[in-house]
């Protein structure tokens, strides 16, 4: 009888086939939309999908100041930044954040669901965030990707 030995295949460069994708934010709840980006990202919605290796797509996120937080949440949330310095820390609620600088939102939502390690980080660099509903990766001809 002989022995037959399947090896499982790991992606890399080769293999991998990146696509672009396109999320409007409009009236999406933040944590749920960045929950899927961040499988988007890692590449988990693939069938070759493998850990160690950065597989995932890119994605183009629009109308980010349309995002939805449920509950009291825009205005119990706090957004903490520290510079360092005794009395260097500062505190903004989500509500002022969206009117501010809506893209972080986002980008903070996403990388919290990342690895944090050198993967991550390339990870999120495929991650583009847009406050108006244009966006300049036209010629990538990205996909509506429906929630």
């Amino acid at each position: 009888m002989r022995h037959l030995s399947f090896k499982t295949q790991s992606a890399n460069e080769k293999i991998v086939k990146r696509e672009w994708h396109v999320v409007d934010a409009t009236n999406q709840t933040l944590g749920r939309m960045s929950s899927r980006i961040a499988a988007i990202l890692r590449g988990k919605n693939k069938a070759y999908y493998t850990p160690h290796f950065d597989c995932g797509d890119y994605v183009i996120v629009i109308n980010s100041g349309k995002v939805v937080l449920t509950g009291t949440k825009m205005d119990d949330k706090e957004y903490l930044t520290f510079s360092g310095y005794p009395g260097g820390q500062k505190a903004e609620t989500a509500k002022v954040m969206v009117h501010r600088r809506p893209n972080l939102m986002i980008e903070r939502a996403v990388k919290g669901m990342l690895p944090k390690n050198r993967l991550g980080r390339a990870m999120v660099k495929k991650l583009f965030v847009y406050e108006g509903a244009e966006h300049p990766h036209k010629a990538q001809q990205p996909k509506e990707l429906k929630f």
